[in-house]
């Protein structure tokens, strides 16, 4: 029954550090590296996450500085950026790349809080969909005689309490994420 249980917290878990990693990619006004998480360039046949490609770092709040190690792929990484979603436009002047990022508008902000809210409900869905395993695996180690119906009802509460603490994490990691895109 314990390692049930503990399978079950290590997949909600994950589901939420899945959240945060998709959470990191979403702007905020502010330059974040993260946002070229997804962005990948075809560096010799093989397609390359840019962050392998170059130095990132971010000289001023609005401003990333993409200082790639081979010169020859920087073309390749503006044409990746400006076909990507990001919705900047890339300064490249023959060394490195900026990305300015503009202020966000009012209207983009209420967007992105409901791409934010409906990440955080498929992370619920997730998280109940492994309590439901969970409770199925109890139930068929009844049935096959390896737990009691004590051990059962105890497992199922437990397994309960935990899908409500980490729903409680997913809705404190969106609070947080809204807060931080309506600050700006």
């Amino acid at each position: 029954m314990k390692e049930v249980l503990a399978n079950a917290e290590r997949k909600m878990g994950k589901s939420i550090s899945v959240l945060e990693g998709d959470y990191a990619a979403i702007r905020a006004g502010r330059a974040n590296p993260a946002v070229l998480d997804k962005i990948t360039v075809d560096y010799y046949g093989a397609p390359t996450a840019i962050n392998q490609l170059a130095a990132i770092s971010v000289p001023e709040a609005r401003v990333l500085l993409i200082q790639p190690w081979d010169g020859s792929v920087l073309r390749g990484i503006e044409k990746a950026i400006q076909t990507s979603d990001l919705g900047v436009n890339p300064q490249n002047d023959g060394k490195v790349i900026r990305l300015v990022f503009p202020p966000l508008t009012e209207e983009r902000r209420k967007i992105l809080v409901k791409d934010i809210a409906k990440m955080a409900e498929e992370t619920k869905v997730a998280i109940r969909s492994i309590r439901r395993d969970a409770i199925e695996k109890l139930k068929d180690m009844k049935k096959n005689s390896l737990i009691t119906e004590d051990d059962q009802k105890n497992g199922e509460k437990k397994i309960q309490d935990l899908t409500d603490k980490k729903v409680k994490e997913v809705e404190a990691v969106q609070a947080k994420k809204e807060k931080e895109l309506m600050a700006i």
